[in-house]
């Protein structure tokens, strides 16, 4: 794509340690399945396979859950939050000194680029669980928990309660970050964990179990039971769970959220998401081009702002300022340093990505990708803009989960709130304008989760993350993320 020529930069695939095969990580052990069977985790870059896994069956889960109900009531409980915090202390560093290995994990069993991985997923984990730990034994301070007012108040909650054993499913974006979100504050709390890892995504959770064994955490406190979704389902409706926190597309939430309904689990959902980016004609242009570029492209367009709203004035100069920098961006092997956009993640996330792109073109959208050469083996789709866009345009509403982004124009700060509540999903925004009022005062009509000002994707373990509308309900980091492991 670019018309200069870098030197390659890659990161070696063994750095990661991959081992030919895993099995479930149950009671503080690699363990043999019960009724599971082989699968095959594959390198999305170059369709080659990783590693044999396994697809947990219902013994499986059964084995998963009693272990951590055992470690919940003999164990992990009753331990003085002083000493759960040093537990959480020890799983960070060893996520920092294992730092290299598990971005390359990240990259191969993703596809997303290296240098994303080393310098976002991998420093954010290691922080959530520094966070947390600090926590631990600041509860009853947290404004969450049994006897508490709502999160933030002065008051303190005496002696909040953990809620028992956690059924975490994460997906195939973040696979590591978005562990750490739910496993931190869930330890912290006192809880136990039975997690499982995106179908397509299994390695670093079970790298991450060598950590919890390096860390000395006690047996049962965290499992892991890979496979698919039908693993996910065993799970989801076992009975012997006290909350579930489940991370995917929309519809599968409320499939989980019917299943649920009237078992009196506890329930948090981090779902999908149709972001958009708010550019008044007083922005910073320069600085809104990369937080445009950083919104769509980071980690091929997953929790991503796929939208974008601009006003009328400055529409023309921004798209061609945003194609100029998407023809300087390199996509290529992920482990590359160099590289800006990696594989997606699966033929069939990739399918549907085509799907979504031909729709928006049938429907009189006009698409416009940089000059780019696709590797021949893998799952790859280009960067891509479409402009014209309007309202009754699928793409203009839909979550694309890829290197897609679309277009649309406002006069008035009215119709830009419109436009970006237009959409079934409120996962996050971003506003950019020199005006603080205006940031603000748009930023307030918004019906996201998160909304940031003048930037877009800032993550900090301090800071709430989670949806609204079909993006989902409760939250992630800080304070708030603690809410959901507390007996209230």
């Amino acid at each position: 794509m670019p018309a200069f020529e870098y030197a390659p930069a890659p990161d070696s695939p063994s750095l990661a340690a991959i081992q030919p095969s895993y099995g479930l990580f149950i009671g503080g052990e690699f363990v043999e399945p019960r009724d599971g069977v082989p699968a095959t985790t594959v390198n999305p870059a170059t369709e080659e396979p990783l590693a044999e896994v396994v697809a947990a069956g219902p013994s499986d889960v059964d084995a998963a859950v009693a272990a951590a109900r055992t470690a919940y009531e003999r164990t992990w409980r009753e331990m003085p939050g002083r000493e759960r915090a040093k537990y959480l202390y020890r799983i960070a560093r060893l996520l920092q000194e294992r730092a290299g290995e598990f971005a390359v994990l990240e990259t191969l069993d993703s596809g997303k680029p290296v240098r994303q991985a080393r310098a976002l997923d991998i420093p954010l984990a290691a922080a959530h669980f520094f966070h947390y730990a600090g926590w631990a034994d600041k509860l009853r301070h947290a404004g969450v928990g049994s006897s508490a007012a709502a999160p933030g108040a002065a008051t303190a909650a005496p002696d909040p309660q953990p809620l028992g054993v956690a059924g975490q499913l994460v997906d195939w974006s973040f696979p590591l970050l978005t562990l750490a979100w739910r496993v931190a504050p869930a330890l912290a709390c006192g809880n136990t964990v039975v997690l499982k890892p995106g179908d397509s995504t299994p390695l670093s959770a079970l790298h991450f179990a060598q950590v919890c064994q390096q860390a000395d955490l006690p047996p049962g406190v965290v499992n892991v039971v890979t496979g698919t979704g039908q693993t996910g389902r065993h799970l989801i409706e076992h009975p012997g769970l006290d909350l579930l926190a489940y991370t995917g597309s929309s519809a599968a939430g409320r499939q989980v959220a019917r299943s649920l309904a009237g078992t009196g689990k506890r329930l948090t959902l981090q779902l999908g998401g149709a972001s958009a980016n708010i550019v008044f004609e007083d922005a910073a242009i320069d600085q809104v081009i990369e937080g445009i570029i950083d919104g769509i492209f980071l980690n091929q367009g997953r929790w991503a702002g796929s939208r974008l709203l601009v006003q009328e004035s400055l529409a023309e100069t921004l798209i061609d300022a945003v194609k100029q920098r998407m023809g300087r961006l390199r996509l290529g092997d992920p482990l590359d340093k160099n590289t800006d956009i990696g594989a997606v993640n699966s033929a069939a996330q990739l399918a549907k990505i085509h799907e979504l792109a031909a729709t928006a073109a049938e429907d009189g959208a006009q698409r416009w990708s940089p000059p780019c050469a696709l590797p021949e083996r893998g799952f790859w789709f280009a960067p891509t803009i479409f402009t014209g866009v309007s309202q009754a345009h699928r793409i203009a509403r839909a979550e694309v989960v890829g290197p897609v982004l679309s277009v649309l124009t406002f006069r008035t700060p009215a119709e830009a709130v419109e436009k970006a509540n237009n959409t079934p999903y409120g996962l996050a925004a971003g506003v950019w304008s020199e005006k603080g009022s205006r940031v603000f005062g748009v930023a307030e009509q918004l019906r996201a989760g998160v909304v940031w000002a003048n930037t877009f994707n800032k993550f900090d373990p301090v800071a709430p993350f989670g949806g609204y509308k079909e993006s989902g309900y409760g939250r992630d980091g800080g304070r708030y993320g603690l809410e959901a492991y507390l007996e209230h």
